[in-house]
């Protein structure tokens, strides 16, 4: 299992914790359509799980005075932990026994359902999950990129241990990964390879790309008489494309720091929005770029007429020289900010080097630092020709 996985230490003496992170090549979208939720459910097992009858690993982590944690996305899962560095080869044996070779338990299965379920159930009343989740459904209608990442209710209630033990062993096993340690030492267990991290050799679960042969959906607002979140955005670059920068720095130009073109106007000029932000992710079939405005009653259209205006504007002229440093810088700072704290830094590898083994941040900086006001230009254009507007809550 995990025998295509890039291992990698960052060793800063100036350290006194060590960030861990071990990245899967498996997300929400990799589900079977019979067991949706079934990676969520099983990141939250793996995190439970009892190490050798004993506690799980965040109890064992925390005990230690240290932290861990997991999360799953479309298509990827992330465990990590950040510890004291006299801890980090224990943690580290200890985060590659409880993913790699867990002792599943239908007692912790079903708690963890139940957590599951909560979960799913305060998302349900957060009306930001909630549009998040509905722009992705109108973005990639009947696709894997459009499914839930947490499932359903019903699809989480019906999972049983079999369905959780297998999908750890044929679906999450063969996948790629990134294990990344940043510590003041290499860990003298750190595994050379990641045959000696599992005890297996396999090939890769292969990802094909799923076509993506629907448009996306579109329908009118119906507006209700409430405070309305107001997702606008269309696809953009895949996973790995050279032109997914351009994307990212149209989404710090039109982002909720001061600095952005979309500020001024939103905030500053007409005082129609308080809370927005902007975000660029790419996939295997395609990218998805959104901006986020919370919309007082009644201002709902104003605020997608702002937005599609700043758009046209963008496509039109490109950003300024002045608005244009400031976004390559913006995107370089996050980037930058991410290596100043060892689990921040051990993430920031791991996320981007299962999908690219030789990606740095040097190469991504770089890459920022050269997007042009023309290609920003051109970006804006794609989103423009290909909007999508969702918003919620909506009139039923």
């Amino acid at each position: 299992m995990l025998d295509h996985t890039s291992i990698s230490s960052v060793v800063d003496p100036g350290l006194r914790t060590a960030g861990i992170c071990l990245a899967v090549d498996y997300g929400a979208r990799h589900d079977p359509v019979e067991h949706g939720g079934l990676a969520h459910v099983l990141e939250h097992l793996l995190m439970a799980n009892p190490l050798r009858g004993a506690e799980s690993l965040c109890e064992r982590v925390e005990r230690l005075g240290g932290r861990a944690n997991a999360e799953t996305g479309l298509e990827q899962m992330l465990f990590h932990a950040q510890v004291l560095a006299e801890d980090t080869e224990d943690v580290l044996d200890l985060l590659l026994r409880a993913v790699t070779r867990p002792e599943h338990d239908a007692g912790v299965l079903e708690a963890e359902k139940t957590v599951v379920l909560q979960e799913l159930a305060a998302m349900a009343a957060d009306p930001v999950d909630v549009v998040q989740d509905a722009f992705l459904a109108d973005l990639f209608p009947g696709h894997p990129l459009g499914r839930p990442v947490g499932g359903t209710a019903a699809q989480v209630g019906a999972l049983d241990l079999t369905a959780v033990t297998e999908g750890h062993r044929e679906r999450l096993l063969p996948s790629r990964a990134a294990l990344v340690v940043v510590a003041p030492f290499t860990p003298q267990n750190l595994p050379a390879t990641a045959e000696a991290a599992t005890g297996a050799a396999a090939p890769p679960l292969p990802r094909p790309a799923v076509a993506l042969d629907t448009a996306p959906r579109r329908s009118a607002p119906r507006w209700a008489d409430d405070f309305t979140w107001v997702a606008v955005g269309a696809r953009s670059a895949v996973t790995g494309a050279t032109e997914r920068h351009r994307f990212q720095i149209l989404a710090e130009l039109f982002g909720g720091s001061p600095s952005s073109p979309l500020y001024r106007l939103l905030r500053g000029e007409k005082g129609l929005a308080y809370s927005f932000q902007a975000w660029d992710r790419n996939y295997t079939e395609s990218g998805a770029w959104r901006v986020l405005v919370g919309a007082d009653t009644g201002k709902g259209e104003a605020v997608i007429e702002a937005v599609t205006r700043a758009l046209e504007e963008m496509a039109t002229h490109g950003p300024s020289d002045v608005d244009l440093d400031a976004a390559r810088r913006q995107a370089r700072s996050a980037l930058l900010f991410g290596q100043e704290n060892a689990l921040d830094h051990a993430r920031l590898l791991a996320r981007h080097r299962v999908a690219d083994p030789a990606w740095t941040v040097e190469t991504e900086e770089a890459a920022l630092r050269s997007v042009t006001a023309g290609q920003v230009a051109g970006a804006a254009r794609q989103v423009l020709d290909d909007l999508v507007v969702t918003i919620r809550p909506e009139r039923s």
